[in-house]
This record gives structure tokens, C-alpha cells and sequence, in this order.
């Protein structure tokens, strides 16, 4: 068994133990309740995201569209053609179709992820999409491995909560920026009938502080997503 964010977050992974609607979605773009591990205190609550195909009924089912509102999360990030957008937490691309149109043919769109086979998912699902400006890409579990002031905007999507020594992680999202670069983070409430079990569920505070702890200029961002948050981090 991989150890994965689902993201990264990225990204998601679950044993299906129940009726796909019965399943609670997190992690790398959404997942049931099931894990390992998680203190609230940058510890991160880990699952297995190793069979993609599986993971695709879950990730990009269309009753997910209503909660998640991808329009609406890519809207709130004002990309622009030509841009270069990291999805970290990539899963099996729910979001990198959107991301793709929004930065053009002149832009890039990084799909990176922590398990291999969604990767490899995700790169047959680029090509069968022609999704031309997207680049897939393995990452370690506590590295983006993106060069220093090489993106503008950084999406992390039901996520966050999967990374270990999150203030760490943000310092090395923050000197991956452009200047003017963002990074958005999109992750469940409390109340949520999605996401990863109570316990682990981080309060948009907490992430607040631990962007800024890696230098970054954190807020909650006003949106309508009926079960999510979204924090903004912003490079000085």
C-alpha cells in the first residue's frame, strides 16, 4: 500500500467499503473517511491512492461538480494566459481540464502528485484530451520540487491536510513564486459530508498560519463553495 496525500493531494485515495454516495471524498481532490494518522500540528492524514481507476469514480463523478465548483475556484485565481499553474495534489486531473483553458496555449500547467499510478493516469487522460499544455509529474511526499520563482499560482485542492510539516512545505511553495505568485488552498469544513474524518480537518486559522509561517501573506477568501474554504497565500 502506497502512502499518499491524494492529493498531493492532489489529490485522494480510499478503500471503497460502501455505495460510492454513501463515501465521504478527500484528499487529492476527495475521499471517504479511512486513516493512519494526522495531530493537527503539521502531521498529515495519509491514505492509499493506488488504484487510480478506482479513484476516478470518486474524483471526477459528476455529482461532484455542484460542491466543488471548479469554475468558481479557477475564476477566484485570475490566471491569466501564459501563466504557469502548479496543481499539487493533482489526482486523477478533475481540475487540470479548467486549468488548462484558463492559462492558454502560451501557458503550462504542472499536474504533480505523490503516486505513481495516478500519474500515469493522468498522463493517458492528457493525451486522450488534448490537454497539450499539461505536464504530469511525480513529486516527493514533502517537496514540490519546483525551481525557485518558477510559477504563478499554486492550486492545492482537498489537500493540504494529507502534507506533513505543513509551514515547511508552504516555505518551499512560497520561494517556487513568481513575484505576485499565489497559492490557494481549497479544503473541507468541519461540518462537511466530505473530506477526512473530524479529527483531522484543519481550520482555514490554522492554514492561515501556517502559510504565513513559510512567509507567505495568508487570508480566507469569500467564495459559495457549499462545503469547502479557500485560504490565499501571496508572495511579498
Amino acid at each position: 500500500m502506497s502512502r499518499s496525500w491524494c492529493l498531493p493531494a492532489t489529490a485522494a485515495l480510499i478503500v471503497l467499503t460502501a455505495p460510492l454516495g454513501a463515501q465521504e471524498h478527500h484528499g487529492q481532490h476527495g475521499e471517504p473517511h479511512h486513516q493512519e494518522h494526522g495531530d493537527g500540528h503539521g502531521a498529515g492524514f495519509h491514505h492509499d491512492f493506488s488504484d487510480a481507476e478506482r479513484w476516478s469514480q470518486v474524483f471526477d463523478s459528476a455529482e461532484r461538480d455542484a460542491w466543488q465548483k471548479p469554475a468558481e475556484v479557477v475564476a477566484l485565481m485570475e490566471i491569466e494566459p501564459g501563466m504557469t499553474v502548479a496543481d499539487l495534489g493533482a489526482g486523477t486531473g478533475y481540475f487540470l481540464g479548467p486549468l488548462a483553458a484558463a492559462v492558454g496555449g502560451e501557458g503550462r500547467v504542472l499536474g504533480l502528485d505523490v503516486e505513481e499510478s495516478l500519474v500515469t493516469f493522468v498522463t493517458k487522460r492528457a493525451e486522450r484530451e488534448g490537454w497539450t499544455n499539461v505536464t504530469p509529474r511525480r513529486v516527493p511526499y514533502d517537496d514540490p520540487e519546483l525551481a525557485a520563482g518558477s510559477v504563478d499560482r499554486v492550486l492545492i485542492v482537498d489537500t493540504w491536510h494529507h502534507i506533513d510539516a505543513r509551514p515547511v512545505y508552504a516555505a518551499k511553495l512560497a520561494k517556487a513564486l513568481k513575484p505576485g505568485g499565489r497559492v490557494y488552498v481549497v479544503d473541507f469544513t468541519k461540518d462537511s459530508p466530505e473530506g477526512p474524518p473530524p479529527e483531522h480537518r484543519l481550520a482555514p486559522e490554522q492554514i492561515v498560519r501556517e502559510l504565513a509561517e513559510g512567509g507567505l501573506s495568508a487570508a480566507v477568501v469569500e467564495e459559495t463553495l457549499p462545503r469547502q474554504f479557500i485560504v490565499v497565500g501571496r508572495s511579498e
